[in-house]
């Protein structure tokens, strides 16, 4: 086999990726696996390493030793390469890639998965493409937010309280206190969805989420039924419910019961619209990235990811796009 290629986020949760790092590299060396690694220096840094290293010749094998926002620039690194493989061993706050993609939190046995899987032919996952007037398209692995989950995002990322709070491996509580003293200021807004042309109105909107698997801020389940295979985004609104009654959706979403509220609307689709009355602030992967108005499309197989998921022949992603 080829050389592995690690890129590691040394601020991934207060440092404690270097602590992965250590004992991964330590297993790689015992192994006499040839690999090489680089850590990232400034946000962004993650993208431009995987597009280098993604120019070679033939297939290439990256992973990535951190959070879903390292993640998330690795793949908008690598996505215009078919020669590259993605890997991943969890090392951030919320990993809630390894939960739908069904990596191992323990970074041994997630390498121990990396190396017998990376052997095989790799899953091929969906992406979802975020474009605005603003900023150039981004991309996202795991699900986008605007409204409430956009500005809970922003905050967090910029919380002294999440740094603290993942001394002791408690930084999923941020999102939790974010939430709760905003939901007492927060103003929904009236929003329109155009979703494969049709259009719907939502008033007194909290948050509009597409994901393109189940989990979410550190494994709430917000899109139960998402699939990452399908060409389809599983869209949730939240609008028209009081202050308290939002409080009630949010616990409920840590297990999947949100949907059974009428306040909650489910919905697919391939291409979504998202235009607002006054502008939400949108995430991608959980790092703020633009506000609405929003276009999101569907990327179906684009990704192949090297995981313990169902196997897809590439062939029959060249005839589903063709």
């Amino acid at each position: 086999m080829g050389k592995l290629y690690f890129i590691i986020n040394p601020n991934a949760k207060n440092g404690y990726s270097l602590k992965v790092w250590a004992k991964v590299e330590k297993e790689l060396e015992k192994q006499k696996i040839t690999y090489e690694a680089f850590l990232t220096a400034y946000k962004g840094n993650g993208a431009e390493i995987a597009m280098l290293l993604a120019k070679q010749e033939g297939e290439v094998s990256i992973t990535v030793v951190g959070g879903d926002g390292t993640l998330n620039e690795v793949v908008n690194g690598v996505i215009s390469f078919p020669n590259v493989k993605v890997g991943f061993i969890p090392a951030g706050s919320g990993n809630d890639f390894a939960r739908g993609f069904q990596i191992p939190r323990d970074p041994l046995h997630a390498l121990s998965v990396l190396l017998r899987e990376r052997k095989q032919e790799p899953s091929l996952t969906d992406v979802g493409k975020i474009s605005c007037s603003s900023k150039e398209d981004l991309y996202f692995i795991n699900n986008m937010g605007a409204g409430l989950d956009g500005l809970i995002s922003k905050l967090a990322n910029q919380s002294k309280m999440k740094k603290w709070l993942n001394k002791f491996s408690l930084g999923g509580l941020v999102y939790v206190y974010l939430l709760i003293k905003e939901i007492l200021i927060f103003k929904p807004t009236d929003v329109q969805l155009i979703v494969d042309d049709i259009l719907y109105d939502f008033p007194a909107t909290w948050f509009v989420t597409v994901a393109n698997q189940p989990f979410y801020g550190g494994g709430m389940q917000i899109a139960p039924k998402a699939k990452t295979d399908d060409g389809l985004l599983n869209i949730i609104i939240v609008y028209r419910l009081s202050r308290l009654k939002m409080l009630s959706v949010f616990v409920s979403v840590f297990w999947g019961g949100h949907v059974a509220f009428k306040e909650v609307k489910m919905l697919t689709g391939r291409e979504i619209q998202i235009y607002s009355s006054t502008p939400m602030m949108a995430h991608a992967d959980g790092d703020y990235f633009a506000e609405t108005p929003l276009q999101i499309q569907a990327c179906q197989q684009v990704l192949p990811i090297i995981t313990r998921g169902i196997k897809k022949d590439r062939r029959q992603k060249e005839l589903k796009n063709a």
